[in-house]
């Protein structure tokens, strides 16, 4: 089974609490706090392997987290940080946050990597909070939660030739005459159930290697859903020359041919604009042979290049290696990939203090970068680390907006994930 959609969870790892301890040693009164901060979660990256041509490695398995960082001990003494996890992908990969729909990336060259998951920073330990007027203080943070998304990897194969015709034109036919491939061939429709690659030798001086990619065979309507057909349009995207493989014992192979330009077209556009080549096969055939001067003819008037061939008897394809050599660009240019090196997108995310407020039946909800981070590394537990919580609430304005929004003590509020109970600071707090 050929993989290239799949949905995975990611977990980058979370930072490692900080420390809260105190420095206890002969002859050294009032040592003072020397808890060390946590280390950094391990973070989830995505990097193109040139060994991969289909998503398999996510055929059973489908969660990944990454290693936790250590938390920080006494004597200032820093947590390990947590080992970033690296899945390879094929070339081709593109990668979408469910979540939000957007692209993330899209990964082209080989060792181009992108980080989907960003692993929790490390909690601070106690002697960062120490002051003038405070010099003991039990307060260390929490280390913070790694990133968690949802993903879908969607892959569009990277050939430089992409087979395309109604089922049964001959396309596995003609990449078994071509390459070494070996695909499942059978005298009815909907014998390739899944793409297939290829390595064509043009058999010139250059040396040239070009990779041909056979699609599943396209049926009208292709575009919008319907057929085999459809979930494999989006492999010939990246392809530098389309082969439009037409039968020519058919009854109406100029008709055939046009179904497949408009589901093309219907699918992208941009397809058309590709360097294409028609190739009409079965001229081995009585009825193809008596049809090839007609459909010479509406392509020249067409103005778009054919050669006629028989890929089942090797007739016209040293013609076809030819023109699919002059297509191709040189030995220089075909060793760059055929579209720029795909894509990494960088989203600056807002560091700042704002936050939203809204009320429902299940209490107040608050969200805010600066906040949700605040309270996932705040140790409830600990009276010293609980107070200081509510003191970044009045800070940050939180406290204010709450009351203004008609909160009452023993209301529920929601930051982030975390559920709360209000309770109001004491005057002179």
């Amino acid at each position: 089974m050929f993989l290239d959609d799949v949905r995975i969870f990611v977990r980058a790892g979370a930072g490692g609490d900080g420390a809260a301890t105190m420095r206890r040693e002969a002859h050294v009164p009032r040592g003072g706090p020397d808890g060390g901060d946590g280390g950094r979660g391990g973070s989830i990256h995505l990097r193109v392997d040139a060994g991969q041509t289909a998503l398999h490695d996510f055929r059973y398995k489908h969660h990944f987290t990454a290693e936790a960082g250590g938390a920080g001990a006494r004597q200032k003494m820093h947590g390990k940080a947590g080992r970033d996890l690296v899945l390879d992908v094929p070339p081709g990969t593109a990668v979408i946050d469910l979540a939000t729909g957007q692209l993330i990336a899209d990964l082209v060259a080989v060792g181009q990597e992108v980080m989907v998951a960003r692993g929790g920073r490390g909690g601070l330990g106690n002697t960062h909070f120490a002051t003038s007027t405070h010099q003991a203080p039990r307060h260390a943070q929490k280390g913070e939660p790694g990133e968690q998304k949802e993903l879908r990897l969607e892959l569009r194969l990277i050939a430089d030739v992409g087979l395309v015709g109604l089922p049964n034109a001959g396309k596995s036919t003609l990449l078994a005459a071509l390459t070494a491939a070996r695909p499942k061939v059978a005298p009815y429709p909907f014998t390739t159930l899944e793409p297939n690659l290829g390595v064509l030798d043009l058999g010139l001086e250059d040396g040239r290697r070009p990779t041909i990619a056979d699609v599943p065979g396209l049926i009208e309507g292709a575009s919008a859903g319907a057929g085999l057909g459809h979930a494999f349009l989006r492999h010939v995207e990246r392809t530098r020359v389309l082969l439009h493989i037409v039968d020519g014992a058919a009854s109406d192979p100029v008709r055939d041919h046009e179904v497949i330009r408009d589901e093309l077209e219907a699918h992208d556009p941009a397809l058309l604009e590709k360097p294409q080549l028609t190739v009409f096969n079965k001229l081995d055939l009585p009825a193809a042979r008596a049809s090839w001067p007609d459909f010479e003819a509406a392509m020249r008037r067409e103005r778009l290049p054919a050669v006629a061939i028989s890929a089942d008897t090797g007739e016209g394809l040293a013609d076809l290696r030819a023109a699919v050599g002059e297509l191709l660009p040189d030995a220089a240019g075909l060793a760059e990939p055929p579209e720029p090196a795909g894509v990494v997108i960088h989203r600056i995310e807002a560091a700042g203090d704002g936050f939203t407020l809204e009320r429902d039946d299940e209490g107040y909800h608050v969200r805010g970068k600066r906040i949700e981070r605040l309270v996932a590394q705040t140790n409830f537990d600990n009276e010293e680390s609980a107070e200081r919580f509510q003191r970044d609430l009045a800070r940050l304005g939180i406290d204010t907006a709450l009351r203004r929004a008609g909160v009452r003590p023993g209301d529920t509020v929601h930051i982030g994930s975390t559920e709360l109970e209000w309770e109001p600071l004491e005057d002179g707090e």
